[in-house]
């Protein structure tokens, strides 16, 4: 299976923006991937929320909107599925999700389950985790999802025999990464599944370097620059 993974930038507050990387990239991809991978909220963009729900609930995404309907329409068109971060709206509630869409349909949402990705002293019961984790099959490959702070809270929740993907948003500075950061992912990483494939948007305000890894059995397998947009194809039998 191919599968690519997305470090364009993302804006905050622009899903117009954000779509049109989106399509982008999956106009690069035709023919080349089965599945593309995008990091954490990347639709509305990380810090998109300002933690006032009057405010926030007009960001946020039910999978019954228009986005939805034009990212549904282009796994059709471009014949390649999606794996995008966003942050969902269902009912009265907000959740970061990752949707993974196929064929015109969502075959699976999955919704973080550690609550790093909020402001929780300032949010209210709207802001909401999972509690549930799961595969789903693509192409006949089974997979599995976490969000970023997952791995770090409740590794023991994602242990599978599985491909594990790992859409995060991590703002670390370049130095950062490079003095032991990246191999710290990768090994913890290695606590759930044999491969994993870690995708980091890129952000200008506030900077957010980007990047994207695969690591097997807590190494770094392949990887592309941090902040210079690229798709990274993996190809995993």
């Amino acid at each position: 299976m191919r599968i690519g993974l997305v470090s364009y930038r993302c804006e905050n507050r622009n899903t117009a923006f954000n779509l049109g990387q989106i399509e982008r990239a999956m106009k690069c991809a035709e023919g080349k991937a089965d599945l593309l991978c995008f990091g954490e909220a990347f639709l509305q963009g990380f810090d998109a929320l300002c933690w006032d729900y009057e405010a926030d609930q007009a960001i946020a995404l039910e999978r019954a909107s228009d986005t939805f309907s034009q990212l549904r329409s282009w796994t059709v068109r471009y014949g390649v599925a999606l794996a995008v971060g966003y942050i969902e709206k269902a009912q009265e509630k907000l959740y970061s999700s990752c949707a993974v869409i196929s064929d015109g349909k969502v075959i699976h949402n999955y919704r973080r389950i550690s609550e790093g990705w909020k402001e929780y002293t300032r949010t209210d019961s709207h802001y909401c985790e999972g509690d549930e984790t799961g595969t789903f099959r693509l192409h006949g490959k089974e997979m599995m999802l976490a969000l970023c702070g997952d791995l770090w809270v409740f590794p023991e929740r994602f242990r599978t025999e599985h491909l594990l993907i790992w859409p995060v948003y991590v703002s670390y500075t370049t130095e950062e990464w490079d003095s032991g950061a990246l191999e710290e992912y990768a090994a913890q990483a290695s606590l759930t599944a044999s491969d994993v494939l870690m995708v980091n948007p890129i952000d200008r305000d506030p900077a957010n370097h980007g990047g994207a890894f695969h690591f097997h059995n807590g190494k770094i397998a392949a990887g592309i620059p941090f902040d210079r947009e690229d798709i990274l194809m993996v190809h995993i039998p």
